[in-house]
């Protein structure tokens, strides 16, 4: 006897739902794109990982001349090369991750038409690769901080809750970027542009002491990198917890995180055939 076969026909939910349980079950599929994003990323260069310090190297030397020799902004007491470093590194780490998340779907393209997996596993994926570089990178920080005879304070113990939030602000601007990319292509020119900008509007070269207080600094610290750079600063070379900026910081990150784990599994369905 042979038994029919029944369909559930069901109105779709009213909140998208997000499978973690798929993501698990796909893990190794996560760690074979977080390594191939590696072995990609440096092949065929002469350098190799050096420029991940050479990037952040030459960064600061510029950063050094123009805004603390010819501008001479202040540094809060401390050697500017570490202040501006200290600053760079979690910009990067954000920056870095925001672009390779936000191109993530595009450049799997011929992933996402062949087989299914929980396409989330993809722009996270870009995110943590870029945690490579963010360490290596590191290296140059402690070999400045060791010169300079800069010890770190007891906020260090705090520094990897830090960068997670960095990761994570990058994961939720990525979910947004990457899904809109899919359809719309001007993300991706759009992108780097919107650093930029972002990198101007954070105080990676200058203190975020420079913003006038009252409804200023209210404005400035809804920047939720501003928060993540100082709380940075406060960890690796002490001074006052800024906690101002970093409260607010947190509360957009997560908004910005729900956001984007919502707007991409709404949008999910769609990535085969628009892609």
């Amino acid at each position: 006897m042979i038994e029919s076969a029944h369909i559930e026909i069901a109105p779709p939910r009213r909140w998208p739902q997000i499978h973690i349980r798929d993501l698990w079950a796909y893990r190794e599929l996560g760690y074979f794109l977080v390594w191939r994003d590696l072995k990609v990323r440096y092949r065929q260069t002469a350098l190799g990982i050096a420029w991940a310090v050479l990037q952040p190297t030459v960064t600061v030397l510029i950063f050094t001349i123009i805004f603390s020799r010819l501008a001479r902004l202040p540094s809060e007491g401390v050697p500017y090369p570490v202040f501006a470093l200290a600053a760079l590194l979690p910009w990067q780490l954000f920056s870095t991750a925001v672009t390779a998340s936000s191109n993530s779907l595009v450049g799997n393209a011929n992933l996402l038409t062949k087989v299914y997996f929980p396409r989330l596993i993809v722009p996270i994926g870009a995110v943590l690769s870029t945690l490579a570089d963010f360490l290596i990178s590191s290296l140059l920080l402690a070999m400045l901080m060791t010169w300079y005879h800069i010890v770190p304070g007891a906020g260090v113990v705090l520094l990897p809750l830090f960068i997670l939030q960095a990761l994570l602000l990058a994961l939720g601007i990525g979910l947004w970027a990457s899904a809109l990319n899919v359809r719309y292509r001007d993300v991706q020119y759009a992108m780097p542009f919107a650093m930029q900008i972002l990198l101007f509007l954070s105080p990676v070269a200058y203190s975020a002491a420079l913003v006038p207080t009252g409804r200023w600094q209210v404005f400035y610290a809804l920047n939720p990198l501003v928060g993540t750079i100082q709380a940075f600063r406060w960890a690796l070379l002490g001074a006052d917890p800024p906690w101002p900026f970093i409260v607010p910081s947190g509360i957009v990150t997560v908004v910005l995180l729900i956001g984007g784990l919502m707007f991409f599994a709404r949008m999910e369905n769609s990535f085969a055939d628009v892609v």
